[in-house]
Formats: structure tokens, C-alpha cells, sequence
């Protein structure tokens, strides 16, 4: 029976009549995948909701080190570029976070005001300068117009790094009154200083996070520290808008503590999934030797989320339990560190699309816990960590592998969680369901034979399905300003059928779309 007469059935026959044929149809298609020996059998029922902030983005301005921030900017046109914008917008990351290692020394107010009066900057870490000609107001309608929202990371006392209380250009900490009056200049409807700035509305920024990599480096804060200031920061902060919400940092083994001491002056738990390095000492993936061994890289990348990331998600959870918190995980930065430092090629190359795919597909099978995430960092010029490059001059925004596998998945994707019961073992899959429609992310980890499987759900009749599909044949295709598209998806249709199946490409990433009814 084809699917628009089995519909037509179904909205037209009587009551029972239709019910009995969605049950035998469900039912056959339950038979049909548990004979199958690779075979999809889904539980639709909902486990959690998944956060619309899930898939974020991470910029910082990165001096001389990636033109990042600065080579976004048209200055031909004084604005943002339409070309990175248009690129954003397809990627649609639901909040876009401002600040890194930057925000130890970045003072807010010489990014407002009056462009011509706003001062250059040092930026201490990444070398170089920045013009500050993106600030505040300039970020926040980025963000708008992409249709996400901003995070902003505040200067947490320079991370407790006395270095910054005495550079040549004078203190370059902050403190918690500065946070706050940060949080008013953005938030309080009435603030006069950002009104003569020519902005009359409230920009209403509710995401900020306290701290960044603080435990990551010695000369900084204890952990104690840390948490001391954090209180300090909330309650000035909130003192000024009880709306906002505040990420504080929980990385290295201090999430328990932070939780249990400061658990009500914070709203999520900050961790940086960094370190995502080889694990082979003879590895492969640094450097270029991948280039003539494409498959053991593979595998090498394959075995990375469940040692590096998995491993690491795994203990959190486990220290946020122990303390019975709720709190929610927030991964606001995260890629794949190899070398050369922050631009090894592979990471142009579609190599690493099924590894990205299994990261963000381990942290939506988290869902119930983590509620931002990111897979690489944002912007660029020469980083190959980002999920979008920049060509330079303007003319050509483009995403990598993890910012086509980000985009695809979070342009497909359900509501809420659901369990897949059985799978072969060379799909990694993450299933979620919005309403009666259920939505797979599926990743091959075969290098080079492709997975034929069958699909059913417990208690649901499958009517219709589709695959929008990245599967180049090419190992080692690449992205560039050239060949823009070279990693869009490919839609396809799956025919309706009682053994309702689909053969998975090797290296391929999909997002599927079944369409359902329930029994």
C-alpha cells in the first residue's frame, strides 16, 4: 500500500477500522526490523526535553593569532559582513557566547559608545591588537539578526591572575561592581548612559557566564577562590536584574564543591571540553602523515568521544549527583586539539565529519543534563577549530565539517529524547521526537562499507520517512571558498513499505525524519 492511500485510509475509515490497520502496519514493521540482524527499534517515549540552546557558538577576538572577530567586520560597509551573517543564520546556533581567555582583560565599556571615542586594546594572550569596534551593541544585533541568543563572559577578576593588575596599559581586571553595571547598561530599561549611546531599548541579554578555564592554570584561583567570587559576582549581578542566568565554572573536579557551596547563586555548571587530543603516542593526526594513512586516521578519531569526551561527561554527571544537583551542564567551548596548534587541515577534510557527528550525538544523548553545548569554536580566518571560516578579503563565509554536521543537526531535530533500544553497532545514533514525527542523527563509523538497517517504534506505525544525507566519496573531500557547498546535505525519500529500511554510505552523517502514527 503507498503511503498517500494508507493515510487516506486512515483519515477516512472508520474509527476501528483505521486503528486495526495502524496497529498490523506498526506491528509489521517491529517483526520486520527484529528479524532483520542490523536493525533500528526505537522507544518513542519522551525521556527529556532537549534544550533549544543546545548547539551554540563560541567568538573571541584572537588578535594576531586568527583575525576572527575583526575579519567578520566589513568596514567598507561598517557593519557585519552579509556573507558571515547569511552563513550564521544557516548554521542557526541557538546562543552565540562572547569572551574566552580574552575576558580576563576585556573592559566592557570601551566597547560602547561612539566607535570614533572607543580606545584600542592589547590582547594579551593571542598577540596583536583589537579596535573594540565590535562592542556590546554590535554583538548583541549580530546575535539578532542570526536569531540567537548572546552570552556574554564577564571579566571574573582576570580569573584571579594578578598579571593583569599591572600591565603596561594599566589594571585590566574587573570586578564585580563592573559585571554589574554591565548587567544595567544591557538590561535596565531606563539606563541613561546607554540611551545617550543612541540605544533606547534594553538589549535584555539573560546569559553570562562567571569564570573561564579559571582552573586550567596555576597563578589563578583556587578553587575556594573561585567560588568565594562567584557568590560575589551573583549577588551583584542579580542585584541589579533577577532575570539573569548565570554559568558558573565547575571543570577540573571542582562541580561538586560549587554546587554545594554556591549550588543558589548559579543556574548552569561551565566545563570546556579541551584536550580532545590523539590518544596513540605513534598517532597519526597531528601534523600531516594523516594525509597519506586516511584510514588509520579514522580510526584514531573514532576512538576519541568515548575515551576523551565520554569519559570526562561521564564524571561530571557523577559529582553533580553525589552532591543531588540539578543543575545543568553548559560545554561553552570544546574541539578537536591537534597539531599544528588550532590549524591542522584535517579538519577541513570530511576525515572528521562522522567524529563531530558522534560528540554532538553523545552530548544530545545527555540531554537531560546538558542544555548548551559546542563542538568546535566559531569564526575564523585560519583557526580550522571553527565550525565557519572566513575568506580574506570578504566575499566568502563557509562551514567546515563540524559547523555542516552542527547545522544539519540542529535543523533537524525533535523536542525531546528518546532511548534507541537496539542498532548496529557501526551507527552511532541519538533519537528524539517532536510530537509524531521522530528524528534520528545518525553517524557511520564503517571507513568503507556501508550499513543497510530496518526502522520501527514501539506502539507507532512508520508512514513516511526522509534522509537528508552528507556523504561525500571522497575520505579526504575538502571545503573552501571554491566549493562551498561541497558538504550541504542531499535530501532523499525513503518509498513507504511494511520493512521500512535505508542503507547508510561509509563516512556519512544523516539526519533522519520519520513520520508516524500512533497505534
Amino acid at each position: 500500500m503507498n503511503r498517500r492511500l494508507f493515510l487516506k485510509n486512515v483519515a477516512g475509515v472508520a474509527g476501528t477500522a483505521a486503528a486495526v490497520q495502524v496497529a498490523a502496519l506498526a506491528q509489521n514493521q517491529v517483526v520486520a526490523a527484529r528479524e532483520s540482524a542490523d536493525a533500528i527499534i526505537l522507544d518513542p517515549t519522551p525521556l527529556f526535553d532537549i534544550s533549544p540552546r543546545l548547539y551554540m557558538q563560541f567568538m573571541e577576538p584572537l588578535g594576531t593569532a586568527d583575525s576572527s572577530v575583526e575579519a567578520s567586520w566589513d568596514y567598507n560597509s561598517d557593519d557585519w559582513r552579509t556573507d558571515f551573517v547569511e552563513c550564521t543564520k544557516g548554521l542557526a546556533p541557538g546562543v552565540v557566547r562572547f569572551g574566552g581567555l580574552f575576558s580576563r582583560y576585556y573592559k566592557w565599556r570601551e566597547g560602547v559608545g561612539p566607535v570614533t571615542k572607543r580606545p584600542w586594546m592589547r590582547n594579551y594572550v593571542w598577540s596583536g591588537k583589537e579596535t573594540n569596534r565590535v562592542g556590546t551593541h554590535e554583538f548583541v544585533d549580530f546575535c539578532r539578526r542570526a536569531g540567537s541568543e548572546p552570552l556574554y563572559c564577564v571579566n571574573f577578576k582576570s580569573d584571579g591572575h594578578q598579571t593583569y593588575t599591572r600591565t603596561r596599559e594599566g589594571d585590566r581586571t574587573g570586578d564585580a561592581r563592573e559585571a554589574a553595571e554591565w548587567v544595567s547598561y544591557a538590561n535596565d530599561p531606563d539606563h541613561a548612559e546607554r540611551k545617550s549611546h543612541g540605544h533606547t531599548e534594553p538589549y535584555k541579554i539573560k546569559l553570562w557566564q562567571l569564570g573561564n578555564e579559571t582552573s586550567y592554570s596555576a597563578g589563578g584561583f583556587s578553587k575556594a577562590q573561585s567560588i568565594e567570587t562567584t557568590i560575589e559576582f551573583s549577588r551583584a549581578m542579580r542585584e541589579r536584574d533577577r532575570t539573569v542566568e548565570l554559568i558558573g565554572w565547575g571543570d577540573s573536579g571542582w562541580a561538586g564543591d560549587l554546587v554545594r557551596q554556591a549550588g543558589e547563586h548559579i543556574d548552569y555548571v561551565a566545563i570546556h571540553m579541551m584536550g580532545q587530543s590523539p590518544l596513540r603516542k605513534d598517532t597519526v593526526l597531528n601534523g600531516f602523515a594523516y594525509q597519506n594513512t586516511p584510514e588509520r586516521a579514522w580510526e584514531e578519531l573514532m576512538e576519541l568521544t568515548s575515551v576523551r569526551i565520554e569519559k570526562k561527561l561521564n564524571a561530571l554527571e557523577a559529582e553533580l549527583d553525589q552532591q543531588k544537583s540539578k543543575h545543568p551542564i553548559a560545554i561553552t567551548e570544546g574541539h578537536l586539539s591537534l597539531a599544528p596548534h588550532n590549524a591542522n587541515p584535517i579538519l577541513t577534510e570530511w576525515l572528521t565529519g562522522v567524529y563531530h557527528a558522534r560528540a554532538l550525538n553523545l552530548y544530545q544523548r545527555h540531554g537531560g543534563r546538558i542544555k548548551i553545548c559546542t563542538a568546535a569554536d566559531f569564526n575564523g580566518s585560519r583557526w580550522t577549530t571553527n565550525a565557519l571560516m572566513l575568506q580574506v578579503p570578504a566575499g566568502a563565509s563557509y562551514l567546515l565539517p563540524a559547523g555542516a554536521v552542527m547545522r544539519l543537526f540542529k535543523r533537524y531535530n525533535g523536542k525531546q529524547g528518546i532511548a534507541v533500544k537496539s542498532a548496529p553497532s557501526n551507527l552511532d545514533i541519538a533519537a528524539s521526537r517532536d510530537g509524531d514525527k521522530i528524528v534520528l542523527h545518525v553517524g557511520n563509523m564503517n571507513y568503507s562499507r556501508s550499513i543497510e538497517t530496518a526502522f520501527a517504534i514501539t506502539g507507532m506505525a512508520i508512514t513516511g520517512a526522509k534522509v537528508f544525507e552528507i556523504s561525500p566519496e571522497n575520505p579526504r573531500q575538502e571545503i573552501g571558498p571554491r566549493n562551498q557547498k561541497v558538504f550541504d546535505p542531499v535530501e532523499h525519500t525513503i518509498p513507504p513499505h511494511e520493512a521500512l529500511s535505508w542503507r547508510f554510505p561509509a563516512r556519512s552523517v544523516s539526519a533522519v525524519e520519520l513520520e508516524c502514527h500512533p497505534v
